[in-house]
């Protein structure tokens, strides 16, 4: 299956520091591949709600520790105000956050699903973050500047989104699955029936910034999606417009949810359909979004694409940490409220949406 050629492709490039192409004419770009632990599950957005102690949902979110409901970008330094990450590489002080999935049992109470690592990482729930660099050589890839933040998809979404980057597959038992972009199998909706590896979401960001603005409004304008690039191409692929000419990482974010405790079909609604919903309030699965805050110390991402690093780990480069020592990063919750048990409403449900 494809996802042992991305297996392979990975431990082939540590080694080598570069793309390859491999079976099925699949050309795998370098690109970081690492684990980042849980920080904390909250009702904290300080890119879409700055500022509010108690957003309309929840979010699972990973990286460094000086995450909270404000970051104002004039006078918040990652970098500066953490003192340490979620995250494997140790510079890295960027917060990362998505929706989080629960279990809708058949008498109406909600569950959380909890998360597992993906291939070949190890910890604690989070994400599996990447960032892609381009497939030729020499990259021009230029990496983000500090107070660079962006979002992609969105929480409110009640139908099938124009830009097919975020997305859900059915995972089988054994881990083996197709290439990792958002194409067939993967579907922007939720599936229909029991995945015996759990729900994979993957959330891809774009490759192309305007090079002026380190934010925007909605988060979204000062970057873009090149054009020409393919279903399942991965990394800075196509042409960026000119209106957003630089080009930068793709990010990618991929969590594994872990639905296996919830597989018997007879605790599932009696019309059987799918019970998953995300924190949103989403039983379709459009809403499903991810949050970038950008804070990685010094030029050390520029040095990693420079370098075309490829894994999760980048000698004489990167500075790593162990996963025992990841796991030791966590915040408490801002929000007193119980989000593990049994809930007769999800977080968030006494807010108006």
């Amino acid at each position: 299956m494809q996802w042992k050629y991305l297996a392979l492709a990975l431990l082939v490039e540590r080694a080598l520091g570069q793309g390859g192409t491999f079976p099925g004419n699949i050309t795998i770009p370098p690109m970081l591949r690492f684990q980042c632990s849980q920080l904390v599950v909250e009702r904290l957005d300080p890119l879409v709600n700055p500022g509010l102690i108690g957003s309309p949902h929840i979010h699972q979110i990973v990286g460094g520790n000086s995450f909270n409901a404000s970051m104002d970008p004039a006078t918040h330094d990652l970098v500066k105000d953490s003192t340490c990450t979620s995250c494997t590489f140790a510079d890295d002080f960027s917060n990362y956050w998505t929706a989080v999935l629960y279990f809708k049992a058949r008498n109406g109470t909600f569950k959380r699903v909890p998360q597992i690592p993906n291939l070949m990482l190890n910890g604690t729930g989070g994400i599996t973050v990447y960032y892609i660099a381009q497939t030729v050589a020499p990259s021009n890839v230029t990496a983000f500047k500090p107070g660079f933040r962006m979002l992609v998809g969105d929480a409110a979404a009640t139908n099938k989104q124009e830009q097919r980057k975020t997305c859900h597959r059915c995972m089988p038992k054994d881990g083996e699955n197709l290439w990792l972009n958002c194409a067939s199998p993967d579907s922007q909706e939720l599936p229909t029936a029991p995945c015996a590896g759990g729900i994979r979401s993957v959330i891809t960001f774009p490759t192309c910034w305007d090079g002026k603005n380190l934010d925007s409004p909605d988060h979204k304008s000062h970057i873009a999606y090149a054009t020409g690039a393919g279903a399942t191409d991965v990394g800075p692929t196509g042409v960026c417009p000119s209106s957003h000419p630089v080009v930068i990482p793709q990010v990618m974010y991929e969590v594994v949810w872990d639905t296996r405790e919830f597989n018997d079909k007879s605790i599932w609604p009696a019309d059987g359909s799918q019970p998953f919903v995300w924190s949103t309030g989403d039983s379709e699965g459009y809403s499903q979004h991810g949050d970038y805050v950008f804070g990685w110390k010094d030029d050390s991402l520029q040095k990693a694409m420079d370098n075309r690093c490829t894994g999760d780990a980048c000698p004489g480069t990167m500075k790593t940490q162990t996963t025992e020592e990841a796991l030791k990063c966590t915040v408490p919750q801002t929000v007193n409220q119980d989000l593990e048990g049994w809930l007769t409403e999800l977080p968030g449900g006494d807010l108006p949406h």
